[in-house]
């Protein structure tokens, strides 16, 4: 397909879309916004939606349907309410929600429906947590952090210390940290962690990867301090996540 669209005049569940990646246009309620990424809305019985995505820079979104009236009172109270749009400030949180939804909705075993259940309250307070409000988003303050984002995320292999982190972004460190407050539940430092965490939990799922080749890939002086690290994240020891994979 060269394009997308939706166009509904109503919807008989409580939705919410979260925007990963990509451009769009959304009509809410007769509203019209610019669909970026980090950007989640809510609607639900009576609320129209039209979403079209940029052709050169194709949306990739994530949706979930839900109902019942515990759900319509978490959205109001919480939100985003229907009709409402959003953006949040650490997009990962709600990718990794959202991948566990679709992992746990695949299982389908007794237990699934009410881990997704709990998924979608964790998932509407976590909006909650992370939403930052319009002035925030549309600040400079809001764009070097998401700037600075990025550039950890490029450069997690390589990067070691907060200090090699403020000096690729070209900031004081303090400064710097003060972004990751005002916008994140993590330090910078943490968030680096994370993703190095992440890369190794990885490359530690091929039997043929040593732990030692892992941490001077990821950029750690010895063996013991990366497990340190990876324990820290992962409550557990490299060796034992492998035995457990």
């Amino acid at each position: 397909m060269n394009d997308y669209e939706i166009n509904r005049t109503d919807f008989p569940y409580f939705s919410i879309e979260f925007v990963a990646r990509g451009k769009g246009t959304l009509i809410l309620a007769g509203k019209e916004y610019p669909l970026r990424p980090g950007m989640v809305f809510a609607y639900g019985p009576g609320i129209a939606q039209r979403i079209f995505t940029d052709t050169q820079d194709r949306l990739v979104k994530y949706f979930v349907d839900f109902t019942g009236a515990k759900a319509g009172r978490l959205l109001e109270k919480f939100g985003p309410t229907p009709g409402n749009v959003a953006q949040v400030a650490n997009p990962d949180v709600l990718l990794r929600i959202f991948d566990d939804l679709i992992d746990n909705g695949f299982i389908g075993n007794r237990y699934s429906i009410l881990i997704c259940a709990t998924l979608v309250e964790h998932l509407i307070l976590k909006i909650a947590e992370t939403t930052a409000n319009a002035e925030a988003y549309t600040s400079p303050a809001f764009a070097t952090y998401q700037s600075c984002r990025q550039y950890i995320q490029s450069h997690c292999q390589t990067l070691r210390k907060l200090d090699e982190i403020a000096k690729g972004c070209h900031l004081d460190a303090t400064y710097l940290c003060r972004l990751f407050r005002r916008f994140d539940h993590q330090s910078p430092y943490q968030f680096l962690m994370r993703l190095k965490m992440n890369i190794a939990a990885e490359r530690l799922q091929s039997p043929h990867v040593l732990v030692k080749q892992v941490t001077y890939e990821l950029g750690f002086k010895d063996p013991f301090h990366f497990s340190k690290a990876f324990k820290k994240i992962f409550g557990l020891s490299p060796s034992a996540f492998r035995q457990l994979r």
